[in-house]
């Protein structure tokens, strides 16, 4: 009896041994699971205004800039301006000395009236001459006083002509005392040169500074060819001051240059990149100066109550665009649409949405 119970234990040992090794050794079946639908992101077809920009930057500049320069070399014996000062026109900006200037133009009236004596002389040497011919002088004595008299009339050919760009000089002189004392040509704020500030004395025609408008500034930028064709006068702009970011002012695209200038490339400095200037008006604000380092968006194109979608959501092969449609209760259709204006994150539907459809990104 004892013998036949412990065959049973061994017999049961086995087969519960071979089934563990039976489902280790063979896999099972892989069991179906079910199969779940693909993630998608809906996004709705809107009706908006849509604008195109180009983005530019440069910097502020006074619209209005009055020069003023010295009218001659001299010593400036007061000066009545202050750098940053506010002037209005006819106002005293300096005084030059004019002690060498009208020494000159004692000089030159001195010379003048010399001259004018010497040509009276010569006259009557030659009316003597001329007598003296007349009076039964031999042949020689006649060529002679021929020769005497052409030379005198070349001399004061010569005298007469030197006579009149003395008298020129003369009148340019005294007009120059004239100017002598500086006055302001406009109103504005006045801004030396730095290296011009209320110096001792001045060369003739030298920068001295400038009268600017502090309520009339402009906005210089340069854009590269594939922009300019895109930008007309009269353009609304966005600008921002790079040492404000929160400030926003607004402007107005006064002027475009059909003129290229070149800037090194990036990448290579040795590469010319055409540039062109656009000129932008700026209202006026407190906390515009000139020399800002400014940006701003040209508005080029605007078009109100356009239908478009997420331009993620637009996939295109070649020149054609698709996107998929939610048709509800989980059908989807891949679509062809025409497209139109695009932005960096919006692009226009011309034909296959209308405000309210549904499109997908699987």
């Amino acid at each position: 009896m004892k013998k036949g119970i412990k065959w049973v234990i061994i017999l049961g040992v086995v087969a519960t041994a071979g089934y563990l090794l039976y489902t280790k050794m063979i896999k099972p079946e892989e069991q179906v699971l079910p199969i779940e639908p693909p993630q998608v992101i809906p996004f709705e077809v809107t009706q908006e205004t849509v604008i195109n920009f180009v983005q530019v930057k440069g910097k502020s500049r006074y619209d209005q800039e009055t020069l003023v320069y010295a009218p001659f070399a001299s010593k400036v014996t007061k000066w009545k301006v202050e750098n940053g000062g506010q002037v209005k026109k006819g106002d005293v900006l300096f005084t030059l000395d004019q002690t060498a200037l009208k020494n000159e133009i004692k000089t030159a009236e001195a010379t003048i009236h010399k001259a004018e004596l010497e040509a009276e002389l010569n006259t009557f040497v030659s009316q003597q001459d001329e007598e003296a011919a007349a009076m039964g002088a031999t042949e020689a004595e006649r060529l002679k006083a021929l020769a005497a008299q052409e030379t005198a009339r070349l001399s004061n050919e010569l005298n007469k002509v030197s006579a009149e760009i003395q008298a020129q000089e003369l009148s340019d002189k005294r007009t120059k005392l004239n100017t002598a004392i500086v006055h302001a040509p406009a109103t504005g704020i006045f801004l030396f040169d730095t290296e011009s500030e209320k110096a001792q004395a001045v060369t003739d025609n030298q920068y001295i500074g400038k009268i600017v408008d502090l309520n009339k500034l402009e906005f210089i930028a340069l854009v590269g060819e594939q922009d300019i064709f895109r930008i007309k006068q009269g353009m609304e702009v966005a600008v921002k001051m790079t040492a404000q970011k929160d400030l926003q002012l607004k402007g107005k695209v006064k002027k475009v240059s059909k003129f290229a200038t070149t800037t090194a490339g990036q990448n290579n400095s040795t590469s010319q990149v055409p540039q062109f200037e656009v000129v932008i008006s700026l209202q006026p604000d407190e906390h515009l100066i000139g020399g800002l380092s400014l940006s701003g968006e040209i508005e080029t194109v605007r078009k109100e109550k356009a239908t478009v979608v997420p331009s993620m959501a637009v996939t295109r092969e070649g020149e054609l665009a698709f996107v998929t449609l939610d048709k509800g209760n989980g059908q989807y259709e891949r679509i062809e649409i025409k497209t139109g204006l695009e932005t960096s994150d919006k692009t226009e539907v011309l034909t296959g949405l209308k405000p309210g459809d549904v499109v997908v990104l699987q």
